[in-house]
């Protein structure tokens, strides 16, 4: 044996030796506790269901519209008055973006001692059952009525089965962080990270396709949700002061403008009221040319071909005009199209 072979040969075995180590490390470990958001697999918008949402249809591109024009028609404290309001420029770079700098399931707003994820899961999920001993907090199991894929959604807690249903940032945290959120401070932040309005549960695969999409890249495939659902993205972006792009608008625009008077989700921050422009009195209609007397009761002045029927409120008042000039002049303003001496025949009261 060649001094090469016998090195090599002495790697391989030091390999196998180490693997079977490590395996031997795995199995002695505890499985994790699928009840806490440090539990490994992540419930939420980043990661899970990769290869599920792998096999999903490709997301479908919003309906191309007149943004201007969708935008200008907006009317009351809806979405598009919201959306029209919002600041439109590119995205500022990721640098410096950290998930945990908005404390997503870290704090508690509503201070009712529950984390954020099973706050939404109770709020969402229906026939829910609470796991004794967690001051009615945690989420074993439910249904949940995915607004994303418009399917039902069986809900059991367990390492691997939590993620079937995620906890989705309608806004992602990291479009957030390049559309404003790092401007904000700390407290804002968190509120952002843990808003209820920025939560909903859904399903996992399509939240792991979604990713940190905004909706020039990514809706539901679920069409009769897409108003709410981008209603709620301007609800949050209006909220907090963040901006959105001329793609991420014009898709946004192109949704409303199938539902135009679709509202803001309950509890968001309302615009101003945008009316309807009072409308605008028609210019008033010349009323038909009084035959001018003939002086000293002689012959009238010559008209020309100065009217038409539709100068006319009724035959009889084009008649009289008619009868007044056809002596002297005939029928100057064919006003008698067959030659039957009455004109105007189709006007109200014509025989």
């Amino acid at each position: 044996m060649s001094i090469t072979s016998g090195t090599r040969g002495r790697r391989r075995t030091l390999v196998a030796l180490l693997g079977a180590a490590l395996l031997a490390a795995t199995a002695a470990c505890e499985p994790l506790d699928a009840t806490s958001p440090a539990a490994g697999s992540v419930e939420d918008d980043e990661g899970l269901h990769a290869d599920a949402a792998a096999g999903l249809a490709a997301p479908e591109s919003a309906p191309t519209t007149d943004t201007t024009a969708t935008l200008d028609a907006a009317r009351g404290q809806s979405a598009l008055v919201a959306l029209g309001l919002l600041e439109v420029k590119g995205r500022a770079p990721k640098t410096g973006y950290d998930r945990d700098l908005f404390a997503y399931r870290g704090v508690d707003l509503d201070g009712n001692g529950c984390d954020t994820r099973n706050d939404v899961l109770r709020r969402d999920l229906t026939a829910v059952t609470l796991k004794p001993g967690t001051q009615d907090c945690v989420v074993l199991s439910g249904t949940l009525a995915d607004p994303y894929s418009g399917t039902s959604i069986p809900f059991v807690r367990g390492e691997s089965t939590s993620a079937d249903v995620q906890i989705d940032h309608v806004v992602a945290l990291s479009d957030a962080w390049q559309k404003g959120a790092q401007r904000l401070d700390d407290a804002a932040r968190q509120r952002l990270g843990n808003d209820p309005l920025n939560l909903l549960a859904v399903s996992g695969p399509l939240n792991t396709q979604k990713g940190d999409g905004d909706a020039a890249t990514w809706l539901p495939p679920n069409t009769a949700y897409r108003c709410a659902y981008v209603a709620r993205q301007v609800a949050v972006k209006y909220a907090y002061g963040l901006w959105v792009t001329a793609a991420e608008r014009d898709a946004i625009a192109g949704v409303l403008a199938s539902c135009p008077d679709e509202p803001l989700p309950a509890g968001s921050t309302l615009p101003p009221e945008r009316v309807a422009p009072a409308p605008v009195d028609p210019a008033p209609v010349d009323p038909a040319p009084v035959p001018a007397p003939a002086p000293g009761g002689g012959v009238p002045a010559n008209p020309g071909n100065a009217v038409n029927c539709g100068d006319f409120a009724t035959w009889s008042e084009a008649q009289a005009w008619f009868e007044t000039y056809l002596p002297h002049f005939g029928d100057v303003a064919e006003l008698d199209g067959d030659d039957n001496g009455v004109a105007c025949e189709r006007l109200p009261g014509a025989p």
